[in-house]
């Protein structure tokens, strides 16, 4: 199976795992939840969907790479206790707490979470020393004599035997009681990952002309050569973090992430053609509706690849519009929220107490800082979550200063002043979705004049569909063009799936 229905699969089982019966026990009793195996390649995604499914369910997750442990972290140290069996005392050998029992424990203390993910990563290519206890916790849940806490999911994951050579066979016996789970690299499917996840466009258009090098592990006389979707989504990090800082990245440092000579070489001269292209066709003047004649000459003589590269700029351009637009509507709508909150603490306030609005407002900021610090030691933010409750944080702080600097006499003045500074806002969340429309429709100006209804518009509708940010900029605020071309597309689509079906009829009934 692909990563998505593995991550669909995990996330129902946690869901079930953790449902409990009207008298609030779990209603499958742990010794029937079965472990999860995640067998598959490495660099796949599998420590990464763990994380979004602890996040989307509301739990907690605790991960180890187990290779990185010896038995005695795993199980704990030994110790003498002096027990009395049968009137008679003796020294008996017992342990201390796994390492590994504890941080869950830890965990749970920390984020105030009882219920969670264990998740333990390489377990089929541990040493020989370890490997009877990960079978024992496969088997028993548990590590030496300490048993993972009700409310707590265990999934583990490995490396099938040709990508790693100290993988170890588990036995008939353990595998009866897991519930294995076989996964496959996916293009199509990490591509809907890699747009939510704002992997750079370079990345995603590469790979939309070369789809063949997204996943490699070839093992010859020169050694292991390799590429995985971990390796282009770190490098899609340090590509967005290059450009923020001017820099840009040459092939040799492509390949300490595509850890594969020839792909590396490739991509690397692919990100120089698609900076030149940038450069060369203006796609800010042509997203500010001002593209040169020069261009549209060009694009008469240019190769598909360069024009497909062309509109992956155009959309990436469009798609940090987008972006920004969006941020500003989340973070205005946080603020609001916390404006009405703020109404409500006022009217509690005692008029004769000094600066008594302001330290009541200083008080709710903190409460929300302390609890956006919980919710990411807990792992419950996503990135873009995350980004809006520190920019959240960062205008109240600004609208505080505010306040104590107006030194507001009274809670109705204190109040007036804020929703002032809430005002501000909202007309910096208009502007950046008037920004972001006037993009798009620059963006249509220019695709209609170059590429008409070719193959070209195809793949720019298609993607500002599937692109989850584009898609919701378009669901909020809309564009007439959009909605025109994605109707006659999927006009034509159907046409196209009917001659299909129809020619397939006349291949039959011509056969009998």
């Amino acid at each position: 199976m692909n990563i998505k229905r593995a991550k669909e699969e995990i996330e129902h089982t946690v869901k079930a795992y953790l449902a409990k019966d009207a008298l609030g026990e779990y209603a499958i009793p742990a010794i029937r939840q079965r472990p999860i195996l995640l067998m598959g390649p490495p660099g796949i995604g599998k420590t990464q969907v763990m994380e979004q499914v602890a996040r989307e369910c509301g739990v907690a997750l605790v991960a180890y790479t187990i290779t990185h442990h010896t038995r005695q972290s795993a199980v704990g140290l030994p110790f003498i206790r002096q027990r009395n069996y049968g009137g008679k005392d003796v020294s008996v050998t017992e342990y201390t707490m796994s390492e590994i029992i504890a941080s869950i424990y830890a965990k749970m203390e920390a984020t105030g979470l009882s219920e969670g993910i264990l998740f333990i990563d390489e377990i089929n290519c541990v040493s020989e020393t370890l490997a009877p206890t990960m079978l024992q916790f496969l088997q028993c849940k548990t590590f030496g004599n300490q048993a993972v806490p009700a409310g707590w999911v265990i999934v583990a994951a490995g490396n099938p035997p040709e990508y790693n050579k100290s993988v170890r066979d588990f036995d008939i016996v353990t595998l009866d009681r897991v519930r294995r789970m076989d996964i496959e690299p996916d293009l199509p499917v990490w591509k809907d990952y890699a747009r939510a996840a704002h992997i750079h466009s370079a990345i995603l258009s590469y790979l939309e002309l070369h789809p063949q090098n997204f996943y490699q592990i070839n093992a010859d006389v020169d050694g292991t050569q390799f590429v995985t979707a971990r390796g282009w989504e770190d490098l899609s990090n340090l590509l967005d973090t290059y450009e923020t800082m001017g820099l840009q990245a040459d092939e040799d440092l492509i390949r300490e992430y595509i850890q594969h000579p020839k792909i590396a070489e490739d991509f690397s001269a692919y990100l120089d053609l698609y900076y030149k292209y940038r450069d060369d066709y203006g796609v800010e003047e042509i997203l500010a509706g001002q593209a040169k004649p020069a261009v549209f000459a060009r694009l008469l003589q240019a190769p598909f690849d360069e024009r497909l590269s062309l509109v992956s700029l155009i959309l990436a351009g469009l798609g940090t519009r987008f972006t920004a637009s969006r941020q500003a509507d989340a973070v205005a709508d946080s603020c609001y929220a916390f404006l009405r909150e703020t109404k409500k603490a006022l009217a509690t306030v005692p008029e004769d107490i000094p600066d008594g609005s302001a330290e009541m407002f200083h008080q709710q900021i903190m409460d929300h800082d302390t609890e956006t610090q919980q919710k990411r030691a807990a792992g419950l933010l996503s990135k873009d979550a995350l980004t809006t409750r520190l920019q959240v944080l960062a205008v109240l702080r600004g609208w505080e200063g505010e306040l104590r600097r107006a030194n507001a006499a009274g809670t109705q003045e204190a109040f007036d002043l804020l929703r002032g500074q809430f005002q501000s806002l909202a007309d910096e969340r208009e502007k950046a979705q008037q920004t972001a429309s006037a993009a798009l429709e620059a963006a249509f100006d220019f695709m209609e004049q170059a590429f008409a209804e070719s193959q070209e518009m195809v793949v720019f509708v298609t993607e500002l569909t599937v692109n989850p940010v584009s898609h919701a900029f378009l669901t909020e605020n809309g564009c007439e063009r959009y909605f025109k071309y994605n109707k006659d597309l999927l006009l034509d689509h159907r046409k196209a799936a009917l001659q299909q079906e129809l020619a397939a009829e006349q291949r039959r009934h011509g056969g009998v």
